[in-house]
């Protein structure tokens, strides 16, 4: 059952990253991520009525507050990286939080590296090297890129968040027994108060900024906010199944397939090799997460 779920949410979460780059031609990144958070907690009320207070405790909601604030700079990020590169470039890069977290566990904690894990890690350099190559005569221009451009530095950032998020929901569904239903209600609450409160500090114009955006935009993100909320909940509810590891290797070909039918769609340029890039570091990470 948690394979046809993983499969499910990663073709959900394909459509919504498409959809996402779609309206963030007209919406800043900010601006959508809070929008689409007041839909995600307005559809996401009737898990409200399945709440059942004796099954949540202080701690799970407090660990569950911690994440949604890792998850809210997360998503923005993630929602920046693709307003500003082309889908098929940005979107493959989410496969690399496997190999760093192998890497930092081998520097800090001292775990050892397998040889699959190593030969997953030189299909992630490998297809890290094709995507970022543009021509340059240098050859390390692909990875001084991270460094050096400010765009890629919000998928970086991401990257690192995301590890936690995953890892924290493991722990709320698994030592803590918090139900997917409880979890996708007070998560979606809390996300909206985090993106809320910094519409507030930057902009002071919480209501203005949904009244004053086109009806068209609305619905659009509104379909989005469905979307999300299908591909989070079976992705939960596949966790709750699954070790996190089995259930994100079925989540990481969903940036394959946002990859192609992305750049398809809106055109981007040098898609064959991204693609293929794409399909490399997705089978890199598919191997260190199982081995």
């Amino acid at each position: 059952m948690w394979l046809i779920l993983s499969f499910i949410s990663a073709g959900l979460s394909a459509a919504a990253a498409v959809s996402q780059k779609k309206v963030l031609f007209r919406e800043g990144a900010l601006e959508f991520s809070y929008k689409l958070s007041f839909f995600n907690l307005i559809f996401s009320l009737p898990f409200f009525l399945l709440v059942n207070p004796t099954d949540i405790s202080l701690t799970s909601i407090l660990i569950l507050y911690i994440k949604t604030i890792i998850g809210t700079l997360a998503f923005l990020y993630v929602m920046l990286t693709l307003k500003n590169l082309d889908i098929s470039g940005a979107l493959p890069m989410m496969v690399l939080t496997p190999g760093l977290v192998a890497v930092f566990a081998f520097l800090f904690v001292g775990d050892k590296l397998s040889s699959f894990e190593i030969s997953g890690m030189l299909l992630l350099v490998v297809g890290t090297y094709l995507l970022e190559m543009n021509g340059s005569k240098s050859i390390f221009e692909p990875f001084t890129i991270f460094y050096k451009s400010k765009k890629h530095h919000y998928i970086v950032f991401a990257l690192l968040l995301f590890t936690i998020t995953a890892i924290l929901d493991r722990l709320l569904l698994v030592k803590y027994k918090m139900p997917p239903t409880s979890l996708m209600a007070f998560q979606h609450l809390f996300f909206f108060i985090n993106f809320a409160l910094i519409i507030i500090i930057k902009k002071k114009n919480l209501i203005p900024e949904i009244k004053n955006t086109p009806v068209t935009t609305l619905k659009y993100i509104a379909i989005i906010s469905i979307i999300t909320i299908g591909y989070r909940w079976t992705n939960i509810e596949a966790i709750k199944l699954a070790p996190v590891a089995l259930v994100l290797s079925i989540k990481r070909t969903s940036t394959f397939f946002a990859s192609l039918i992305g750049g398809k769609l809106f055109n981007e340029p040098n898609l064959a090799r991204r693609v293929i890039a794409a399909a490399i570091m997705s089978a890199g990470a598919i191997i260190i997460i199982n081995y």
